[in-house]
């Protein structure tokens, strides 16, 4: 039935007004999935990675920086939803910080960046269609990111496929829900086909910072970016030592059948290797998903591979109706941009501080970043005011969707500049002006009152 499936699902690509250049890499990773492709990296195919230039020992050039700030521009992804902490709406129009959503603090930093550096520094987003309105439209509060190029351009999209004989997927009571992204790989695709890359090309940008629009410690690094060009380097990754937190993710390695470096994530890991994956002493570099990209090196390699750069498939097995278990099994086929690294020859890792790595996927990150533990600078940067980022787990029954979260921290959140570990389990409601020290576990069903200080 495969052959069938491809054929009804490059139909309804076509039909949906999906590019060309789209629909081509979705074959190329179908006959992949066809002919029984995992994408898994076995640990024996990898080693540990060691011996990484770090960001701290490259050199400030106030010249250098400047001609290359105007050769720049700062992308965001921007497509996410935040469905698994019950949003409906752009993740990135979340209040983060002080008042401000993580969009409004990453439009600022950009300004922040181009008032001190004298720059005309672009700011992109790469949007979902259920996310392109209400971003745009919060970023015309800042008339000033205005510079002629388009604001963002549209990721693309895919069909889910039945697990049980690779068609695609019919779901009448919800037909969104029978598409679905090609994962954030699909950025290199999507530049091309939306035609922001000629666009930036032509007017002379060379290279592109890349980062999630829920990471607000990425902001772009002017070392970082005179080390590329002096050294003529097609990609380069930021990476950083791997935490308790970042057990499960990925983690980037180096193929021993041709030395170049790889990400691997856990979609990625044989169940028998998890344990390794875990080993934070022995892979000891996460994947930040900041990244930098030439984009004169992209627009070859793309033309080169006639539009399929092709990256390592990850084949994501869920249902249909994420919220129905009993819905159909449906594959959905995936790649990560990080895993561009093996992709460009001379492409580079760079170690970076922690403080450019502040993710937000669930309230518990949410939570740390609201808190006290981070403050937002005048230049709009956020800055962890501690040495280490405290480890925030709250019970998911009660605080993995943002309006029960707002519901239990109704007076603000926690202080959490002193704390440790700050660990809830159970119903909690927590007043104004409440303190954590060191390492706290609270147990529900309880109300914390004003102003108390929870130590122990």
């Amino acid at each position: 039935m495969s052959e069938e499936g491809l054929r009804a699902a490059v139909q309804k690509m076509r039909e949906e007004g999906v590019a060309d250049a789209a629909i081509n890499a979705f074959e190329h990773y179908y006959r992949q999935l066809e002919a029984g492709e995992t994408g898994l990296l076995p640990e024996g195919s990898i080693e540990p990675v060691s011996d990484l230039p770090h960001l701290d020992d490259l050199p400030a050039d106030a010249d250098a920086e400047h001609e290359a700030l105007g050769k720049a521009i700062v992308l965001r992804l921007n497509g996410g939803l935040g469905t698994s902490m019950g949003l409906t709406g752009a993740k990135s129009l979340l209040e983060a910080k002080d008042g401000l959503s993580f969009l409004d603090i990453i439009a600022r930093q950009v300004l922040a960046l181009r008032a001190r550096h004298d720059c005309e520094l672009p700011l992109v987003l790469m949007d979902s269609f259920s996310t392109r309105d209400d971003s745009v439209a919060a970023l015309r509060d800042y008339a000033d990111l205005d510079i002629g190029l388009p604001l963002d351009f549209l990721q693309n999209k895919e069909p889910k496929l039945l697990v049980e004989d690779l068609t695609p997927v019919e779901w009448p009571d919800n037909p969104a829900l029978e598409w679905c992204p090609p994962g954030h790989g699909d950025l290199y695709t999507a530049l091309v086909t939306s035609g922001m890359l000629a666009d930036l090309l032509e007017r002379g940008f060379e290279y592109a910072f890349v980062a999630n629009s829920d990471n607000l410690g990425a902001v772009l690094e002017p070392r970082i970016l005179t080390w590329l060009r002096a050294n003529d380097i097609p990609f380069a990754m930021e990476v950083t030592e791997r935490t308790e937190a970042d057990r499960k993710g990925g983690h980037l390695a180096r193929r021993i059948e041709d030395g170049r470096l790889v990400l691997r994530e856990t979609a990625q890991t044989p169940d028998e290797d998890k344990e390794a994956l875990q080993d934070l002493g022995k892979h000891r570099y996460a994947n930040t998903n900041n990244l930098w990209v030439s984009l004169r090196a992209l627009d070859a390699a793309m033309r080169e591979r006639e539009g399929v750069l092709g990256l390592p498939m990850i084949r994501n097995q869920k249902t249909v109706d994420p919220g129905d278990k009993a819905s159909p099994e449906v594959f959905q086929i995936e790649t990560a941009m990080g895993a561009a690294i093996e992709v460009f020859e001379g492409a580079r890792a760079l170690v970076v501080p922690r403080t450019r790595f502040a993710p937000v996927k669930t309230t518990d990150d949410l939570l740390a970043l609201r808190s006290d533990a981070y403050r937002l600078t005048d230049d709009s940067r956020v800055e962890l005011v501690r040495e280490n980022v405290p480890i925030v787990t709250l019970d998911p029954d009660y605080y993995k969707l943002m309006r029960d979260f707002d519901a239990r921290f109704p007076e603000g959140p926690v202080s959490l500049a002193e704390a440790d570990r700050f660990e809830v389990e159970g119903d909690v409601t927590f007043g104004a002006n409440v303190v954590a020290r060191g390492s706290v576990k609270v147990e529900g069903p309880a109300t914390v009152d004003d102003g108390t200080v929870l130590e122990g």
